[in-house]
């Protein structure tokens, strides 16, 4: 790679996983869009730790996220599994085969209205469905969205939104979707529900033979592999999955760093039984299976509780969110992702992802929790410092993994990132980054009293169009986990395991619990005491 980019592969596991993801490409493809802008200062992050090159059939360059995605039957929508960048299928089987030529459609999906002004704005969807898209400036990222002579965007709203896809707006290289055809996405039948049935599908040939083949093609390109961080859901049978694919990294690539977020979508209410108690075993099962296998885990949700007892969401000042829609709930996690991983994207850094682990996990300690102020309030024309004061010597984040409030506990180890201020502010600071997160369209519309660079004002309205924000960001190893953790084994202690006999017959043992119980409590006794330590 250019540069000497220090490679980084990401895999996306899960549906919820699917929409943090896309929030995530999008960002990086906004940023992507302003560091071609002569007016724009010289980006500080390398794209090409998470970017690929290639070139299409035509001749087209590209520049696609490194990344491999994996989701259940009926989670795609309108989009192709195998995307529209390189390949013609119609074509190509028209020069393999040079007799007659019968064709079968199948009845496509309504493309989602903001999808449609993408792709009217970004190239041409031909009459057989294959986008082609325009030549990529410079190289690197999509074309602008707008013109001066262009429409105004259309914004994804939250009725329109039924999958990720719906405003995913990067162009996916053709191996980085893997499709779980014996599940499905939608209906009551044919989920994928539990642990067990996650570990079995990476068990099954088919499975693990595709993902290690594409594992291979995008390891092999790479100069300088750093490692692979894993977005992967928690809360159903794609914790599972998440722990072999963790598994078969750490048998295949040892020494590269495997850091995983697990992700959990809203808060969840009482009355849903099964769901909530799959959602406590997965979590756990999940947790514990990933922390063996990766380098560094962090659990990232909006809600207050990991365990079974119902917590309100997160409160951030200056956003208004609706915790129930996955689209708002993502979007706020993928700010934080963009936030906390910027020490091993950035262009010079002695940071890797096996360094950031090795700091944040000694001891056994390998899961963190995750915090971030979004937007950080800095008002116009005020110092770092003087911003800071307003916490009154508070934690200065709102916390992001479902383990309670950080205040009164211990800090073992820190990684801390301030990004977007301007840099008349840095009188006095750490660790600090110019460049802000971008919010573009699809970006939901969550702010209020911002100005458009994320500066609080006084009686901005709420709504108010928002084009990049000023983030505080951190992942801390903290003596929080020791009471979280220890609340997962209460809660799996008090269940009555015959009850769930269908969680049980997916794969899992009731020795397996034994098993699970012991290591969650000798896994909170690594966060219990010891002396402060910021790093």
């Amino acid at each position: 790679m250019a540069g000497g980019a220090r490679e980084v592969l990401t895999l996306q596991l899960g549906h919820f996983a699917g929409f943090v993801g896309a929030h995530w490409w999008n960002q990086q493809d906004a940023a992507l869009g302003r560091a071609t802008d002569a007016k724009e200062s010289p980006g500080e992050l390398c794209p090409d730790v998470l970017y690929r090159t290639g070139r299409t059939l035509h001749g087209q360059d590209t520049y696609t996220p490194r990344l491999i995605l994996m989701d259940l039957k009926g989670s795609l929508s309108s989009l192709k599994e195998e995307g529209g960048l390189y390949r013609d299928k119609q074509l190509d089987a028209a020069i393999a085969w040079q007799g007659k030529l019968t064709t079968h459609k199948e009845e496509l999906c309504l493309k989602n209205p903001y999808l449609q002004d993408f792709l009217s704005a970004e190239g041409v969807l031909s009459s057989d469905g294959v986008w082609r898209v325009k030549s990529i400036p410079n190289g690197k990222g999509s074309p602008p969205l707008t013109t001066a002579t262009t429409p105004k965007p259309l914004i994804p709203t939250e009725a329109s939104i039924r999958v990720w896809s719906d405003f995913l707006r990067v162009h996916l290289h053709p191996r980085s979707i893997c499709m779980i055809q014996k599940y499905n996405h939608d209906g009551e039948a044919g989920r994928l529900e539990a642990f067990g049935q996650g570990e079995s599908v990476l068990k099954e040939p088919k499975y693990q033979e595709e993902l290690e083949d594409r594992l291979h093609f995008y390891v092999e390109e790479c100069d300088y592999l750093q490692g692979f961080q894993i977005l992967c859901d928690l809360h159903d049978g794609f914790s599972g999955v998440g722990a072999k694919a963790a598994e078969l990294l750490q048998d295949e690539y040892s020494g590269r760093g495997i850091i995983t977020w697990g992700l959990l979508p809203g808060p969840y209410h009482r009355g849903e039984a099964q769901r909530n108690i799959y959602r406590l075993l997965n979590t756990a099962f999940g947790l514990m299976h990933l922390t063996t296998h990766s380098s560094l885990v962090c659990p990232l949700s909006l809600g207050g509780s990991l365990g079974l007892r119902p917590e309100p969401p997160v409160n951030f000042p200056y956003l208004h969110y609706d915790a129930t829609l996955p689209f708002h709930c993502s979007a706020i996690l993928a700010i934080a992702l963009d936030t906390v991983t910027v020490p091993y994207r950035l262009y010079s850094s002695p940071v890797s992802m096996v360094h950031l682990a090795d700091m944040l996990s000694f001891c056994g300690k390998k899961v963190v929790t995750a915090g971030a102020t979004i937007p950080f309030p800095l008002a116009p024309g005020q110092s770092l410092p003087d911003s800071l004061m307003q916490f009154g010597g508070a934690t200065p984040w709102t916390p992001l993994s479902a383990c309670g409030e950080p205040s009164g506990t211990r800090c073992f180890a820190q990684s801390v990132v301030l990004r977007g201020i301007d840099g008349a502010c840095h009188t006095s600071s750490s660790h600090l980054l110019l460049t802000p997160c971008r919010v573009a369209p699809p970006y939901p519309h969550l702010f209020s009293s911002c100005s458009p660079q994320g500066m609080v004002l006084d009686g901005s309205p709420k709504g108010a169009a928002v084009e990049s924000i000023p983030v505080f960001g951190a992942l801390c190893s903290s003596s929080s986990l020791h009471q979280t953790l220890e609340a997962l084994a209460r809660d799996l202690t008090k269940l009555d395991l015959r009850r769930w006999a269908s969680f049980m017959d997916a794969g899992v043992e009731h020795d397996d619990v034994a098993e699970l119980l012991q290591e969650l409590q000798s896994l909170a006794q690594c966060y219990q005491g010891g002396d402060s330590l910021v790093d």
